[in-house]
């Protein structure tokens, strides 16, 4: 890894890791954050057990096949470099012969052609050796390409593609056929994570016909050629394929004896017949001489130090982990869900709203947790967190310094997620959580956010029709559509929630922000109850505040009105002054004689000039608060498991 930092370094960025849920681009993302700040994590929905302890705002997802997003997150984040590992039809269960080629061919097509247009360093596609198809006996890059399966086809015209635009557009790229790639998560339903597995019981599992051979090399090895062909890429491998393999053939029967001499196991492996299209060759290993001399690459990591590095993986997990981190058992699972529980003098209210999330959860059946932000709450609500989080390990703490706002309340819960979903609630109980089983049948649906409508407050009719008449005049006036009646209270998809990490403000307006990103949405009707607990920490002046912070962060219109006015004014007083100039002159004895109009028109004037220089005073406030760049939020501690943990001084802003 050492030897490697000199090249990531040297490497252009921001750098992306396309299909980083992915074995070999999560491994590759991993071992380029280690010494870079400025690599993304691409995934198609949100982040899998491979990359849960990576920070949601170095993970973007983004659906390849949705050329749009693709643009958009180009455009945002202006790569120079992009390692793509993604794929689909590499196992046998992804039978979409059409999203085979829409995800491996034509959404590669899409997004090089557009970083074409654009000054970028390097392009490093993941390809496969099945481009070979059964001709894969030491073939070099030149031998001819005879791919047997949709998959195969589909990866052969990429790099048929990647060589066209390499050689005759000049785009910088590279394709890598990779042989078998193994090591740490990789999926657990793998063979060599099963050998190591059962190797660590002293035992070995079932294995294909003896005979039949691979080219097993270690991950890292593979990653430092994506690193490596990335940092020495040059006009003379444009749009060429290398083979990243050992160059060895291990037959099964070989693997089983070093597995033998790794784990120390007694007993003879059982061999059977060759089934599944991932052993229809015989005979495959690579010829890597063109990446050896091109790239100054060799692999390094031997087949029995790989397999000792891939059983102490699998030694940290558990048996359902193991059982569960499959990419098969990740298509099956319910998905899972964060609640976000904004409290602000909420102590009462903090265990009803956790024996009512614990029974939703429970009656859907999901895997959840629950984050309460104690946002500087003056009453008990941290002790009472502790306490319930000492009986449920599904409940989390966080405290705050001072009190920052439900808004940034929600933020620092959405940091510290870790699940499919987040649902943000009020710690008032006005936010009925029985509602987020109908939020999840519209996830499951197909929706990314899922927002309550509130068609009815339980308050006297004058205040809700004041409610409503704000979200009219919001709505109206911003640049993006906004749904009436929806406050925060909503699920998000984790996509969605990389989203609203990656928007810099610190005057934050959730909802806004929620319509900003766009994605599929929806919103379900329900009627919002009174506070259970206590008064309403809101008031006139900070119900004027809320009005203020959407209209101001999601509306220019102000500012186009007062520019309009002006110049109706300027329009109006113009033609005024030439009428009463030429009055003056032509008839002098009908000019006014006293000074009201002139008054009455100064002091008009006069109090449109305040206004509006209180106006402009408004969005030059939101400017001053962006641009000082004080953290956006100060956690104290979490509490997890009935512990408070004090946080170090880096660890406490955000």
């Amino acid at each position: 890894m050492h030897e490697l930092t000199h090249y990531i370094r040297a490497m252009r960025g921001p750098i992306l890791v396309t299909g980083a849920s992915g074995f070999v681009g999560a491994n590759l993302f991993k071992m380029i954050a280690v010494a870079r700040s400025d690599v993304f994590a691409v995934v198609q929905r949100e982040k899998n057990w491979r990359l849960f302890d990576v920070k949601d705002e170095y993970v973007i997802a983004v659906d390849f096949n949705d050329f749009a997003a693709v643009k958009n997150m180009v455009t945002m984040v202006n790569p120079q470099t992009v390692f793509d590992c993604v794929a689909y039809g590499a196992y046998s269960f992804e039978k979409d012969d059409r999203l085979i080629y829409q995800t491996n061919f034509l959404a590669v097509s899409g997004v090089v052609g557009f970083l074409a247009q654009r000054p970028f360093a390097a392009y490093i596609h993941a390809g496969s050796s099945s481009e070979y198809g059964t001709n894969c006996t030491a073939p070099a890059e030149s031998s001819p390409c005879v791919p047997n399966s949709h998959y195969a086809v589909s990866k052969l015209a990429v790099a048929n593609y990647l060589e066209y635009m390499g050689k005759t557009h000049s785009f910088p790229c590279i394709n890598l056929r990779l042989y078998s790639v193994y090591g740490p998560l990789e999926d657990t339903s793998r063979l060599i994570p099963v050998l190591a597995r059962q190797g660590i019981e002293g035992k070995l599992p079932p294995l294909v016909d003896a005979h039949t051979s691979r080219d097993f090399i270690y991950v890292e090895d593979a990653c430092a050629a994506f690193i490596l062909a990335a940092a020495k890429i040059h006009p003379g491998l444009y749009g060429h394929s290398l083979n990243i393999g050992t160059g060895q053939k291990t037959t099964i029967g070989e693997l089983a004896a070093v597995a033998k001499r790794v784990f120390s196991v007694t007993e003879s492996p059982r061999f059977g017949t060759m089934n599944g299209r991932d052993w229809d060759t015989p005979e495959w290993y690579a010829n890597p001489q063109k990446a050896m001399r091109e790239l100054d690459w060799a692999p390094k990591v031997s087949l029995d130090l790989g397999l000792k590095l891939t059983a102490e993986w699998v030694t940290t997990l558990s048996n359902d982990e193991f059982l569960g981190n499959t990419k098969q058992g990740s298509r099956d699972r319910r998905r899972s869900v964060s609640a976000i529980v904004a409290c602000y003098k909420d102590e009462q209210a903090v265990p009803v709203m956790y024996k009512r999330l614990t029974e939703v959860f429970k009656r859907i059946g999901i895997d959840y947790e629950i984050i309460f932000v104690n946002d500087c709450s003056p009453d008990n609500s941290a002790q009472v967190i502790r306490e319930i989080s000492a009986e449920d390990p599904h409940v989390i703490g966080i405290s705050h310094s001072r009190n920052f706002g439900s808004q940034m309340a929600f933020r620092s819960g959405m940091e510290i997620s870790t699940k499919d979903g987040v649902v943000l609630l009020d710690g008032d109980l006005q936010d009925p959580p029985e509602l987020i089983e109908s939020f999840y049948i519209q996830w499951i649906a197909g929706f990314d956010v899922v927002y309550g409508r509130r068609v009815e407050r339980e308050m006297p009719w004058y205040l809700g029709q004041l409610y409503k008449f704000y979200y009219r005049i919001f709505a109206y006036f911003s640049y993006i559509p906004i749904p009436l009646d929806a406050g925060d209270f909503s699920l998000m998809d984790r996509r969605v929630i990389g989203w609203l990490l990656r928007c810099p403000e610190r005057d934050l307006f959730v909802r806004g922000l929620r319509a900003y990103v766009g994605f599929k949405q929806v919103g379900v009707d329900y009627v919002r109850p009174e506070r259970m607990f206590g008064t309403s920490t809101n008031s006139f002046i900070k119900n004027l505040d809320w009005a203020k912070k959407g209209i101001f962060s999601f509306s220019n219109t102000p500012l186009t009105m007062l520019t309009a006015t002006g110049v109706i004014l300027l329009g109006m007083s113009t033609v005024v002054a030439i009428v009463v100039g030429t009055l003056r002159l032509l008839m002098p004895e009908i000019a006014p004689k006293g000074i009201t109009t002139l008054l009455i028109t100064t002091l008009m004037f006069g109090s449109f000039n305040i206004f509006a220089i209180g106006l402009v005073g408004e969005y030059v406030a939101k400017i001053m608060a962006e641009v000082k760049g004080r953290p956006r939020l100060i956690r104290t501690a979490l509490i997890r498991h009935g512990q408070v943990t004090e946080l170090l001084p880096d660890e406490k802003a955000a």
